[in-house]
């Protein structure tokens, strides 16, 4: 771990250094996990808090006005989770780098989270130092990976066939009601589900499998039997 005296500084005009603050944003569906990394990151003068969200779908409205440098996404949250989050937001503010902080190890979430654009996995256990340079690292473009979080990757490359887009249950779900031709709002009627969360599916399940239209996702899913 790194000594806190030497994170990287700014210099001012009478001489003295300051920390080049780093703005972060904190997507967690706990509100106690929201205040308690705040508490925990506080002892850092160089990170300012720019805006909080509870899950993946609020974070992806909230981060062109807050503009943060960092995120810290949690992975298993309601309306969007943390990968899909991750997803969209790499692609509407590109320069925001994304840190998965999560509770868990499984090696598909690993997989998922870093194929969407995070650029680092950590455990929650992990200290506030650590933490502080994993930020650090990620404004300067440089990826950090619990060691848990590598050892799944290793173990994923042993053991990869090749296979189809990996859509989550609810996006085969929209998929198939695509593929009958049901527009955004029918979709969202028979889901249940509101007409923004319907748009996110579907911009999602387009960016997994490489579409340019809703046509050419269905016929790619029909022609890999995703769907029947």
């Amino acid at each position: 771990m790194s000594d806190p005296g030497n994170r990287q500084k700014t210099a001012t005009g009478n001489g003295k250094s300051i920390p080049e603050m780093i703005r972060i944003m904190l997507v967690d569906d706990h509100q106690v996990v929201r205040s308690g990394l705040r508490a925990f990151l506080s002892v850092f003068d160089e990170f300012e808090f720019v805006g909080e969200a509870s899950n993946g779908r609020e974070a992806v409205l909230l981060c062109p006005a807050c503009k943060p440098d960092v995120i810290l996404m949690d992975l298993k949250m309601p309306e969007m989770n943390g990968a899909q989050a991750t997803r969209e937001i790499r692609r509407i503010c590109p320069n925001v780098q994304v840190v998965v902080l999560t509770s868990f190890r499984e090696e598909e979430l690993v997989e998922e989270a870093l194929k969407a654009g995070a650029i680092g996995y950590l455990l929650k256990d992990v200290s506030a130092d650590e933490l502080a340079e994993a930020i650090h690292a990620a404004r300067s473009g440089r990826p950090t990976l619990a060691p848990e979080a590598t050892q799944a990757l290793i173990h994923a490359s042993f053991h990869s066939e090749p296979a189809g887009p990996e859509l989550t249950d609810r996006e085969v779900d929209v998929l198939r009601l695509m593929s009958g031709g049901d527009s955004n709002p029918e979709i969202a009627r028979k889901l249940v589900i509101s007409l923004s969360t319907v748009k996110f599916h579907v911009s999602a399940i387009l960016s997994k499998m490489g579409a340019e239209s809703r046509t050419e996702a269905v016929s790619m899913a029909l022609t890999s039997k995703l769907i029947h």
